[in-house]
């Protein structure tokens, strides 16, 4: 165990807190809370709740801070904007007073959501312009923590891969749940492009810089700029089911209906600062996407 070894996480039950929790455990005290509580490793805590974070920080005395969960679907946000705004900001402001109190330094999961798309690429350094209530809250958060907490780790993912069927709520579970259900047609739009982020890899790059102690605010994503139809079709290829299935590509106005919060055309993100720095540890997303399909979903398509 290293000296500064313990660590808080909030809003831990979620696919990205499930990586964090296998990285960090090995080699740090952990207590790791959420409203949900899905593990036996969890316990719970609403964050929202000021009193009740800072209480149960304080009880806890650690040296570190990660503050991990939010909303993050995007019509749910769009339709309860002051829900949102209570848990993607304020309770972000919450782990700062906490942080602050404590002299901690605290770590904070920002999103390539925040950009408009205008450009085809955004590295660290390019200026956030959010589109909808989702992407305004959690640049409200970055905001406040650059700002208010001298030491702090801002990492920006980009689209979530990880925890498997049952945590996953993202792009690559809803795809392994239509095979699930028999599709043989997916219907998949070709004019959104982002980058993809697998949340081991993720959690092994930020302990590298809380380790190293360099505070500040980078991109963290895989390797390898695409978009929904070619992490699709390399999905299919992976599950080795190309003659089965068919892949249409349709434009975002097809799901309207469904996916009716406006999104940027590109979140695509580069790691320029961990690149400069020598400290990139993101893969790239074709590796990580198989080796997810590997650890999670042996078995899940019968």
């Amino acid at each position: 165990m290293k000296s500064n070894n313990k660590i808080y996480i909030a809003g831990c039950g979620g696919m990205l807190g499930e990586a964090f929790y296998q990285v960090f455990s090995k080699d740090y005290d952990l207590k790791c809370t959420d409203i949900d509580l899905n593990e036996k490793w969890l316990s719970h805590l609403d964050f929202r709740d000021y009193d009740a974070y800072k209480k149960d920080v304080q009880e806890f005395q650690p040296d570190f801070l990660f503050h991990l969960g939010a909303f993050t679907d995007l019509e749910y946000c769009e339709l309860h904007p002051d829900d949102t705004y209570r848990t993607n900001a304020l309770a972000v402001e919450n782990a700062v007073y906490i942080a602050n109190e404590l002299d901690i330094p605290i770590l904070y999961i920002s999103t390539a959501g925040i950009f408009d798309g205008r450009k085809a690429i955004y590295d660290d350094w390019d200026q956030p312009s959010p589109l909808g209530h989702y992407a305004r809250s959690k640049y409200a958060g970055e905001i406040f923590v650059e700002k208010n907490c001298r030491q702090h780790i801002i990492c920006r993912a980009g689209w979530m891969m990880g925890g498997g069927p049952n945590k996953d709520k993202k792009f690559i579970q809803k795809i392994m749940s239509q095979l699930k259900d028999g599709k043989s047609e997916l219907f998949i739009v070709d004019d959104k492009l982002g980058t993809p982020t697998y949340t081991h890899d993720f959690a092994n790059n930020v302990k590298i810089l809380l380790e190293k102690e360099l505070w500040g605010l980078y991109n963290m994503v895989c390797a390898g700029v695409t978009g929904r139809y070619e992490v699709t079709q390399e999905l299919i290829r992976i599950l080795g089911i190309m003659d089965k299935i068919k892949i249409t590509p349709v434009q975002s106005d097809y799901w309207k209906k469904e996916y009716f919060a406006e999104r940027p055309p590109s979140e695509r993100l580069i790691n320029k600062k961990l690149e400069l720095r020598g400290l990139n540890l993101m893969r790239d997303w074709r590796v990580c996407l198989a080796e997810y399909i590997k650890k999670y979903y042996q078995g899940y398509l019968g």
